[in-house]
């Protein structure tokens, strides 16, 4: 079957829900996952969530990438130089990567990736026209007249100049915003780029039916190999988009989706038991693996008191913060709504697992009603002079973990209402500022603590950086600042744990638990690993043929 050909089949399977199987008769193997978030964009400077993340790491490539164990390895970057003073960085790229065969190249046919194109892409990150939420990670470059120092010193090498010694930075270019992207075709889709991805990755577009079905093909060019195989081993990727979990977890049990991760309270009883393993009805058809999860979940108060959402609110007396903190017993929340899986919340931003986590901190956040009562009272609420209710905006997935804390802070004096919203609205409300109380969490970037305590920075206000609660210290900001510069590791993260206490002690966050990494896969499936960022990579994913 030639290509064009297996390209109907896959628009055909594509728009025929997720009942398929593996084997087409004809060996090909296609990997089939749902997102029920959605996805909304499929153009990298937009990859601000997991949904939009995953997509675009299968279709693009940086400069560099991290491994399983989130160390810094080559990717179109060969390798690299840094300068004795850590503010020159030096890029030597491979000369074997093409982009996808596209239109809007000469002949259709893909080109060989230079040091202009990487030029060209993370210039294009930084331009306010685009608006890319991750412009932010830019941040540290030197700029000449408000361009940034990112130069193509020759074909092969790029150049980019920092303001100051910056160590992160190196991991930063591995997030997805950093992908490289051609020219020509920004010139011929325009905006439209979004919905015509053209990059270097495992996988290259097909199709993209919004709310249907992505199907990504098989980049039969792709440069990278595994023991002297060319990747990817799949030949194509079919993402579903059905909204309710529940329905999505049905599919995956009769074996119509490949692969499945996290919990939902929808089916976590129906998939685990009350220890937080796999139910034996399960163990012959499905693997199951976990591991710590570089994810913090966290209730976010909006800072900013000259927004109209905040006057009058109680959010914003620190006293009612730190009772809200001290107002629910976050072991028994993970035990009895997670099925044990998480650790619970009682440190700071920084989650278990990364450098910077403090285990012997303590900030009073432990389970303590009776103090809890006593900071509302200080605060002038009483059963005499109740607090007004506050709102709390979440998504269906955390309906339940918040309904526990409701009935918690209830016992307190404390109404909360709850208002559920898609997450893809939800997201966009926190982004813009729209709400004063949500449920949020943030997932690693980049392998260091810095990538937490940046969503505290003042410049990182939202929109145009992730500080979506606009908290705002100047001593936490001076001490950001200083400490982003110290080249030893062991003294940085001395300095990350007091900014997490800092940050604590103003309680912009109340800190629910650290996740952990939980996939399932049907039993045909291989070679998917995991990771502490539960980064979705299928490039070495193998697929057996015939029904499992």
């Amino acid at each position: 079957m030639n290509r064009h050909n297996w390209l109907i089949v896959l628009i055909f399977i594509s728009l025929t829900g997720c009942g398929i199987k593996s084997d087409h008769g004809d060996g090909k193997t296609v990997f089939r996952y749902n997102e029920s978030a959605g996805i909304t964009s499929l153009d990298p400077v937009f990859a601000r969530n997991q949904a939009n993340i995953w997509a675009v790491n299968q279709l693009f490539n940086g400069l560099v990438q991290l491994d399983s164990n989130m160390s810094i390895r080559p990717c179109i970057a060969e390798k690299w130089n840094i300068s004795e003073d850590g503010k020159t960085y030096t890029f030597n790229l491979r000369r074997d990567v093409f982009f996808h065969d596209n239109s809007c190249f000469a002949e259709g046919k893909g080109r060989a990736v230079n040091a202009g194109d990487f030029e060209y892409s993370l210039k294009r990150l930084v331009d306010p026209s685009i608006a890319s939420p991750g412009a932010w990670v830019l941040g540290y470059v030197e700029t000449k007249d408000g361009v940034p120092l990112i130069g193509a010193k020759a074909d092969s090498t790029l150049v980019i100049h920092l303001k100051k010694p910056f160590p992160p930075f190196l991991g930063m270019l591995g997030m997805q915003y950093c992908s490289v992207l051609p020219k020509e075709a920004l010139d011929k889709y325009g905006t439209d780029f979004r919905n015509n991805p053209v990059g270097t990755g495992p996988f290259r577009f097909g199709m993209w039916k919004e709310g249907v079905k992505l199907v990504l093909l098989k980049n039969e060019n792709y440069f990278e190999y595994d023991q002297n195989n060319r990747l990817p081993y799949l030949d194509a990727v079919s993402v579903s988009f059905i909204i309710d979990k529940q329905s999505a977890f049905l599919e995956f049990v009769k074996g119509n989706l490949d692969f499945m991760s996290g919990l939902d309270a929808s089916y976590k009883d129906e998939l685990l038991t009350p220890s937080g393993n796999l139910n034996s009805k399960y163990e012959s058809v499905i693997n199951m693996s976990t591991q710590p999860y570089l994810n913090t979940e966290y209730l976010g108060i909006l800072m900013d008191t000259s927004s109209l959402l905040m006057k009058d609110n109680p959010l914003r007396d620190v006293r009612v913060r730190k009772a809200i903190n001290m107002g629910f017993d976050r072991s028994k929340m993970i035990r009895y709504l997670r099925n044990g899986i998480g650790e619970p919340g009682n440190q700071g931003i920084i989650p278990k697992g990364m450098p910077g986590y403090d285990v012997d901190a303590n900030y009073g956040y432990t389970f303590n009603p009776e103090k809890a009562k006593q900071l509302l009272n200080e605060a002038g609420f009483s059963s005499a002079k109740p607090m007004p209710p506050i709102t709390l905006s979440t998504n269906a997935s955390y309906l339940d973990l918040c309904q526990f804390i409701q009935s918690e802070l209830t016992k307190l004096g404390i109404e909360i209402k709850i208002d559920v919203s898609p997450p893809a609205t939800l997201r966009e409300n926190i982004a813009q500022s729209r709400i004063p109380f949500f449920r949020g969490s943030w997932i690693a970037d980049y392998p260091d603590a810095e990538n937490y305590l940046s969503l505290f920075f003042s410049e990182n206000h939202t929109p145009a950086g992730p500080n979506y609660t606009k908290y705002s210290s100047g001593d936490f900001d001076r001490l950001f600042m200083e400490t982003s510069a110290i080249i030893s590791d062991s003294i940085r993260v001395g300095a990350y744990s007091k900014l997490d206490g800092m940050m604590m002690v103003d309680s912009p966050v109340i800190i629910l638990f650290y996740d952990q990494v939980l996939r399932f896969t049907r039993k045909n499936i291989s070679g998917l690993g995991s990771n502490p960022m539960n980064l979705l990579v299928l490039k070495q994913v193998k697929k057996e043929n015939g029904n499992d």
